[in-house]
This record gives C-alpha cells, structure tokens and sequence, in this order.
C-alpha cells in the first residue's frame, strides 16, 4: 500500500469514529465483550504485524537510510522493539535470538530473515543454514552475501527503547563481521522511533475499543459499588482495578494510582487514618491497560459528595471545565513536523493569555505505555527526567497515537480558596484531520453518593 493510500485509509477511520468524541461515562455495561480469547488476539496482532512489514517498515527504512536492521536478543535480556517484531505467542527470546530485516528495494519490500535456532514461518525465513558454524559466523556470512551499505543496530543515548544490543552481543557481532564490514554499522535510532510510534489503520481502529474497555474499567471502579464512605481505603481501590483488569485477562502495564485532596480541616480532623475515603474527598486515579500489544493511559477524578450534596461544588466543577477547555488549546496545537516542545510552549502561551496555570506531561503511547516519540512537558527542570528534555525536541509525524496528560491549578472558593490540581489524561491519535480523542474522555466528576 502506498503512503498516500495509507493516509487516506487513516481519514476514513477517523470520520467513521467521529461519533466516538463524547464522554465515556456512557459507556455500554456490555463493553467487556469485545475482549477476545488469547488465541484469537494472537491471530488479530500477527495479521497487523504482516501488513505493518508490508506496508510500513519498507518507507521507514528508506527515510532512515538503513539497508539492513539487526535485532539481536539474548534470552530473558530481549530488546525491546523485539517483541513489536516477532510474531504470537512470543513471551521470551529462545536462547541467542537474531531477527533480520533486508530492504531489497522498490516493490520488493522487506525480506525478515532469522539468524536463530528456529525460523519465524512466513514472517522470517531461516536462515541459519550452516550448523557447522557458530552462530555469528553464520550470521557473518548472511550479512556478506547480502552487502549491505549500511547496517542499523539498536543504539541510541536518548532512547531507551532504541537502545536494545548490550554490549556482549555487539562485540560478538562485531568480532563476526570484521573491522570493514563493522565500519557500515550505524544506530537505527530513527528506525526504531518510528516503527515503534506509528501505527496502521488497523490499529488505530482497534484502538477505540481497547480504550472504551479502559473506560468501562474506570466507570465500574469509580461508583458507589467499589467505594464505600468512611471504610474504603484508597489502597483497596487501586487493588480494585489490578484485580478487575487480571480478571478480564488483560495487562496492567504499571500499578494503578489512587491518591486523594480534601480539605485542610478535613485532612486536620483524619489526619490519623489519611487513606480513608471520606465525604468531601476529590480522588484522582490513573490506570494503564495493555490489550492487542497496545497501551492505555488515563486519568480522572471522583467526587464523594457530602450529606447535603448532590453534586460537586460549583468550585470543583468550574476546575474540570477549564482543565477541559485547555485540553482542547493543547491538542488543538499538534502539528505535523511540530517539535513536543513547539507544541507544549504554544499551548502554555494561549493558557496564560487565558489565565489557566496549567503543566504539560504527555507522552507518546503504543506498544509501550511511555512509548518512542516526542514528549511534552512544561514542568520545572528539576521535576523532568533528564532523558525526557532531550525527547521534547522530536518532531511528530502523522498516525501516531499521544497520552494528553496534563494538569491545571486553581483555588477552590468552597474549599477556603485551597489550591486544588485537577489532572487530565487520556489517549488521542493524532492524523492529518488532527489530534482527536479515540473513545472521548471524562466531562463530569464521578459521584460517589
């Protein structure tokens, strides 16, 4: 498929999923059976994986100017873009694991060639021939009768998940092929952003329901069913939902965050017992799924109204609309060929304009929950990963999906004007219409009643 078909292909999902762009409280109760057996996921990831060599690898290795990509894997030490590479049901590298991926040019593609004990079917051809040599001798002669101009390894000092070939098997692969041919290695840092950042029609559909499954999660833990005033504790929330996503046989790619605001009289009166959830408390949550090989990450927030209330305090519910609003100033600045840092700092400077004093964090989002691909992020230095000031400088391209997290500041008039952080996060993909919300996000504070 060609770029241009694959662009317009992209479009059409997202006019067909338009629909999706509301709150995602309304989700249907029978949204968990959209979750299919193992089996079957399997057989839905290795179709993807097939179109993805297909279509999308053959342009990525030619805008990287790498002929020939090695990923080379020592068991329970893989790297990382190993498992977006290799077929299901992998869980770990056999022994020495050597994948190959040779760009044969024009509309012969992408040959996957495996340098291994064992071949990979019709993904990878076996190509450990000779068992009369080792290993990388075998691998060696591969790579000589291939002469490639240049070879891309896994190396990278900004990115972690770029930089997967240790040190043992780089000596040994540059030990095999000899000072010359070693000289045509170069870092597929760029190759490995990018498949591992862009994703394909396919995915992105799939995307919408494995965030409307997250939603459904989120709904069914934030009501009165799971929270009980005055004896639910927010450890047991946050177990809660590890043990609702093992239950429906699904991945929780880190340990949900549970962590509660209320006011300083109310904090004085519990001070002894904090994590409590008592009335009058704004709990805020963050969950991250992974289903068909893709992640999730989202946050929001819970109200346990009082005796006399209702609802939130208009304070309250005053902070999550605006936090709202600036989330349509920030998605609303993505552009394509924009820098992270382009995007959070043209964000920031319309929020002050509008008085919202707000703080960016997003994050790229796919096969890993922080995922290859630029960041965002507007805190002060000293509360910023080091790697992470590096990665905001990284254009985005088209066809990526984006974690918007971000947080706004206010001062509540109902809480003695205490200053109260309303955090947002959920996922959008990001194509030429746009950046978009798959499965919308969060209008209204759940109530707890």
């Amino acid at each position: 498929m060609s770029l241009k078909k694959y662009i317009s292909t992209i479009a059409v999902f997202i006019l067909i999923n338009a629909s999706c762009l509301q709150s995602f409280q309304t989700t249907d109760q029978g949204i968990y059976g959209k979750i299919l057996p193992l089996k079957e996921r399997a057989a839905i990831q290795n179709e993807w994986l097939k179109w993805r060599l297909e279509n999308i690898l053959p342009e990525l290795m030619r805008n990287a100017d790498i002929d020939l990509w090695l990923i080379i894997n020592r068991e329970y030490n893989e790297d990382a873009v190993y498992f977006t590479l290799s077929p299901q049901p992998t869980i770990y590298s056999y022994r020495t694991t050597i994948l190959m991926l040779h760009d044969k040019g024009g509309e012969l593609g992408v040959e996957g060639l495996s340098a291994s004990d064992y071949g990979y079917g019709r993904l990878y051809r076996g190509a450990f021939t000779d068992r009369s040599k080792k290993q990388f001798e075998n691998l060696a002669d591969v790579i000589q009768k291939i002469d490639p101009e240049k070879i891309g390894i896994n190396t990278s000092e900004t990115w972690h998940l770029a930089d997967g070939l240790n040190t043992t098997m780089k000596k040994r692969l540059e030990s095999a092929l000899g000072p010359e041919m070693s000289k045509r290695m170069v870092s597929a840092e760029k190759l490995c952003i990018d498949w591992l950042q862009i994703r394909s029609p396919q995915e992105l559909e799939a995307y919408n329901d494995i965030c409307s499954i997250a939603h459904e999660i989120i709904r069914e833990g934030s009501s009165d069913k799971n929270i009980t005033p005055d004896v639910t504790t927010i450890d047991d929330v946050r177990w809660w939902f590890r043990h609702k996503i093992a239950e429906l046989g699904l991945e929780a790619w880190f340990h949900p965050v549970c962590d509660i605001q209320r006011k300083k009289e109310d904090a004085a009166k519990y001070r002894d017992n904090p994590n409590i959830i008592r009335r009058g408390d704004l709990i805020h949550c963050d969950l991250g799924i992974k289903y068909l090989g893709l992640c999730t990450d989202m946050q929001w927030h819970i109200y346990v109204c009082r005796g006399n209330e209702t609802d939130a305090p208009e304070g309250l519910k005053n902070a999550l609309n605006v936090t709202l609003e600036f989330g349509k100033i920030l998605t609303g600045e993505f552009k394509e060929g924009r820098t992270g840092d382009e995007i959070a700092k043209a964000a920031t400077k319309k929020a002050e304009a509008a008085g919202i004093n707000s703080q960016i964090y997003s994050h790229s989002i796919g096969n890993y929950g922080h995922s290859a691909g630029t960041r965002l992020d507007t805190r002060p230095l000293d509360q910023v990963a080091e790697e992470n000031r590096d990665r905001t400088q990284y254009a985005i391209p088209s066809n990526t999906v984006y974690a918007i997290e971000y947080c706004c500041f206010f001062d509540i008039p109902e809480w003695d004007n205490q200053q109260v952080k309303i955090s947002f996060e959920d996922d959008a993909a990001f194509t030429k219409d746009g950046c978009n919300f798959l499965d919308g996000h969060q209008q209204d504070f759940f109530l707890i009643k």
